[in-house]
Order: C-alpha cells, then structure tokens, then sequence
C-alpha cells in the first residue's frame, strides 16, 4: 500500500487481491488470510490509515486517474468489508474509509474534462450499484 498512488493510478492492486480473494474463500478463511496480508488496517475509523488520493488537476489525463483510485478504492474497500464475518473489528472502519473514498472522488464524476469524464461513470456506476459485492 505504501506505492499508492504512484500519480496516475485507477486501480489499487493491493485491495483488488484482497476484493478478490473475499470472493473465492469463506468469511473465517478470508478474514485469516487479510490479517497477514493487510496487518496495517487500523482498529478505528479515525485513523489517517488509507486516504483519499488528491487530485491536483482533473484537466490533466494521467492525473484524473487518481479519481479512477478513489472510486475503484471505495468499491473494493466495501467488497472486503462484505467479505468478513459479521463483528469483525474491521468491518465499521473499512465501510467508513470506503466512505471518506466515495465522498472524494463522487463529485468527479461530470463532463467538465474530458480526462476523467469519459469513464469515471463506469466506476460510480459500480460503486453505487454495489455490482460485485454479492457473493
């Protein structure tokens, strides 16, 4: 995680392992296996852990990626939420870091530039839709 974002990022490869993995092992198994993969998630919701992406200039091609980031981030984020048991500590504080995601990068989502409007609504579409996170 510490290699996000490299700048023009739309995908986090880390957290499209663990979306992943959430889809192919049972929820005891998923939530074993994240704590190796992912040790740094945070106890709380408070936590500076996994923020939003900044976006300096959405008129520039390669940095409204970061948007792409945030977005793919929040839907990702909830799909391993989904993928824990019920009462895992993690749970609340993944939702709301998808949250604090969700939030950065919506508001992105328009014609104004072409860079970023042309396909950031594929990625609101799936993550409003919650496509992907049914098992």
């Amino acid at each position: 995680m510490s290699y996000e974002p490299s700048g023009e990022d739309f995908l986090s490869p880390c957290l499209a392992e663990a979306d992943f993995m959430r889809r192919v092992l049972d929820p005891p198994a998923f939530g074993r296996w994240l704590s190796e993969f992912l040790p740094g998630v945070p106890g709380t919701a408070d936590s500076a852990w996994l923020a939003p992406a900044v976006v300096t200039d959405r008129a520039d091609p390669k940095l409204a990626h970061i948007d792409g980031l945030n977005l793919s981030r929040a839907w990702m984020l909830e799909g391993i939420a989904k993928g824990l048991k019920a009462g895992d500590r993690r749970v609340p504080v993944l939702r709301a870091i998808a949250m604090r995601h969700r939030e950065a990068a919506l508001p992105a989502v328009t014609g104004e530039h072409y860079e970023g409007g042309h396909w950031l609504g594929t990625f609101a579409v799936y993550l409003t839709s919650g496509a992907g996170i049914a098992k």
